[in-house]
């Protein structure tokens, strides 16, 4: 098995560090269809960006827990609603 990487920026990535943030959306293109439908991990790499690799501060680790699809109104992604993949990384 292997280890799903996400790399994050800063905002997000300190909000899933502190645990206020329990998921992390990707939308549902054939990309992140091929990457995670059918699939599954050992776990997942969170990352502030793209760090060094020897910047420990700026990665974390989870074990894959699955996603769900759902709807969302989000800012980054627009203001009308859209359907991604929610992985959890609590």
């Amino acid at each position: 098995m292997s280890t799903l990487h996400l790399p994050l920026k800063g905002i997000y990535f300190d909000q899933i560090k502190s645990g206020e943030k329990t998921e992390e959306f990707r939308l549902c293109t054939p990309y992140w269809r091929k990457r995670l439908e059918g699939r599954d991990y050992v776990g997942i790499s969170l990352t502030r960006g793209y760090p060094p690799k020897n910047d420990d501060s700026r990665r974390l680790f989870r074990f894959w827990r699955g996603y769900r699809k759902t709807t969302i109104t989000h800012p980054h992604f627009g203001p009308y609603p859209v359907e991604v993949y929610a992985i959890r990384v609590n």
